[in-house]
């Protein structure tokens, strides 16, 4: 892999060695999207390719996360202007004219129906549409939803093919005509979206930067082989594979630049500008999103001008330091937070348990429900070290998945401590000693190119094996992005090492995520998990996790949501159900020719139309 990577960097300095080009953008970053249909991208790679070629109907506002403008929407709605009625439940957008999609099709109201119908129909496993679904009917997914109108589980609704049983097969078309259809209306030039209830991070949720929230053309969404829009078929488009999404490899949108290609091989996306987009051209024409895992061959493009930004190794920053051409800005604030998990329940088809017993060559599939081996997962990590040396101070240490500067966040709570003792202490009472007289043996996985996941997956393994010399084995595997995100989703990694970016700023979108039996990390925490945190608690006042979780979450006044959150998290922290890192201080490099770019923590990396390149 070296050698060939080598050979790369010198096939890129030829192939790049031009003059100085205005109009061409090349961002090296690490690995490649997951997928680019809206519904089911849910990961940063992903989503700053959606985010190019497709608009939303309104905008976050500068570097604000609380402040928005119109987008294909022509005004944003509030009480003020009469949009936002019944009392916070209905919200009117009225839909920009003469807005052409990339294939010159018309932007219409009927676009935008069938856009947010379609995503919630749909809402594949692992996806992103619990938000929408969350949003506008107070539950966590269509199955949920379809369960309670019905009032049968799915696997009783459906037959083995998929078709609704004859006795529900009614039921199940009323469910799209009296549910789903009603909550998004077309109104002559506006659409209509009607909320169960008032819920205040609504605009948050729909904002550009909310992939899911991403506007398809009805007409070419039709002829891929999408859902054809009838209310008697939308079953048969639901929980599509990723790979045979039409959407998958290919887009078409509104926005500033056109999809040319996804090359898989090269791990490269190309885009074009937008000649007719209907606000004025992006002045950069061609933007190439290159995933280049080797860190020294970004490290090249960079200084001789190959890329205009690239993915940072904060381990390495000083290597650019002192280089009149790169600019490097620090001290980004971020909603953002890296954390290691755990599975409870492991799948029994894992490659990375070994034999799946205790008897020196694998582990256990329920391993990680017993506390103290998640104990001693937690004090093997050096965090002090990993963010004075390899994260060169960029990063910041937090108590939970919760990050500092939104509400909730406490910085009196405990911190979990490294400490070499405590490993040897909790693996010698996890399992009642079987560790230390039989051995363990499983993999800790993290994506290829992300040096600081390697490194704490490497520090786990040094301080777990140095705690029971013999008896402990792990092999650090890295993983290309999207296999690492498809092998953490069928539930197969023992511990794994992810990130949250805020899909919208509100305590909730953390606390739901990481500690909720319904939110997105849970399929990847396995069923001891998930009943784990819907048991009623003695220590709770008699609720479960999940209870208080929703109970925070609907809560109004800010100083009792508060509360709820720190009793939340006092309760994540004694019994260590994930292990938070770091929260990541944001750091962008990129060639000083480089203009116009600002933060904004909710944006999925660069926004490239607000960019242009100048000598």
């Amino acid at each position: 892999m070296k050698k060939w990577l080598v050979v790369l960097s010198a096939i890129l300095v030829t192939v790049f060695a031009l003059a100085f080009d205005p109009t061409v953008y090349v961002a090296a970053t690490i690995g490649e999207p997951d997928t680019l249909d809206p519904h089911l991208a849910y990961d940063t790679a992903s989503g700053e390719v959606i985010y190019n070629v497709y608009e939303n109907l309104i905008q976050y506002k500068g570097r604000s996360v609380s402040e928005f403008e119109p987008r294909l929407a022509t005004e944003v709605p509030t009480v003020k202007n009469g949009l936002l009625k019944d009392g916070g439940k209905t919200y009117v957008f009225p839909i920009r004219k003469g807005v052409k999609f990339h294939n010159g099709n018309p932007l219409t109201p009927e676009d935008v129906e069938y856009s947010f119908e379609r995503g919630l129909l749909y809402d594949p496993d692992g996806g992103p549409m619990w938000m929408m679904w969350y949003a506008l009917f107070g539950t966590h997914s269509r199955d949920e939803a379809l369960e309670e109108f019905v009032g049968k589980p799915v696997d009783e609704i459906f037959d083995k093919n998929g078709e609704p049983k004859a006795e529900f097969r009614q039921k199940v078309i009323d469910f799209y005509k009296q549910v789903v259809d009603p909550a998004i209306e077309v109104q002559g030039d506006n659409v209509v979206i009607k909320l169960k209830r008032p819920y205040g991070p609504f605009l948050n949720i729909i904002a550009q930067s909310a992939n899911w929230a991403a506007i398809l053309d009805k007409e070419t969404s039709v002829k891929l082989g999408l859902w054809d829009g009838k209310p008697d078929t939308w079953w048969k488009y639901k929980d599509v594979q990723k790979e045979k999404s039409p959407l998958y490899a290919w887009a078409m949108g509104t926005g500033p630049y056109k999809f040319v290609e996804w090359d898989r091989k090269q791990q490269k996306v190309t885009l074009v500008a937008n000649e007719d987009y209907w606000r004025e051209p992006a002045k950069i024409k061609k933007v190439i999103i290159w995933g280049i895992d080797e860190w020294s061959t970004r490290k090249a493009m960079l200084e001789k001008g190959d890329a205009d930004s690239i993915a940072v190794v904060l381990e390495y920053l000083d290597q650019l330091r002192g280089n009149k051409d790169i600019q490097i800005i620090e001290n980004i604030p971020t909603l953002s937070v890296t954390v290691v998990g755990f599975n409870w329940s492991i799948n029994p088809q894992s490659k990375y348990v070994g034999s799946g017993k205790f008897d020196g060559n694998g582990i256990p599939l329920d391993f990680f429900n017993d506390i103290y081996a998640r104990k001693a997962v937690a004090a093997a990590i050096n965090y002090d070290a990993l963010i004075r040396d390899v994260l060169k101070g960029f990063g910041k240490r937090i108590p939970t998945a919760l990050p500092e500067g939104l509400l909730g966040f406490d910085p009196s709570l405990p911190l979990y401590k490294f400490n070499v003792q405590e490993v040897q202490k909790n693996l010698k009472l996890a399992w009642n000693g079987q560790i230390m007289t039989k051995g363990i043996k499983f993999s800790v996985a993290y994506n290829q190119g992300n040096v600081a996941r390697q490194r704490i997956a490497e520090m786990i393994k040094m301080y777990m094996e140095m705690a029971a010399p013999g008896k402990v084995k792990i092999d650090v595997q890295p993983l290309q992005w999207p296999v690492f995100l498809d092998s953490t989703k069928r539930g197969e990694l023992p511990v794994f090492i992810l990130g949250w970016l805020a899909d919208f700023p509100d305590p909730d979108n953390f606390i739901f995520t990481y500690y909720h039996s319904n939110g997105d990390y849970s399929g990847r925490q396995g069923a001891n998990f998930r009943k784990f945190v819907s048991t009623p608690r003695k220590e709770l006042g008699g609720k479960s996790l999940d209870e208080l979780i929703e109970q925070a979450a609907a809560e109004s006044d800010p100083a009792v949501r508060g509360k709820l959150y720190l009793q939340i998290q006092k309760f994540v922290v004694d019994n260590c159900i994930s292990v938070p890192v770091y929260q990541p201080v944001g750091v962008r490099v990129q060639r000083t020719w480089v203009k116009g770019w600002y933060d904004n923590p909710m944006r999925p990396d660069n926004d490239f139309y607000i960019l242009y390149k100048q000598k």
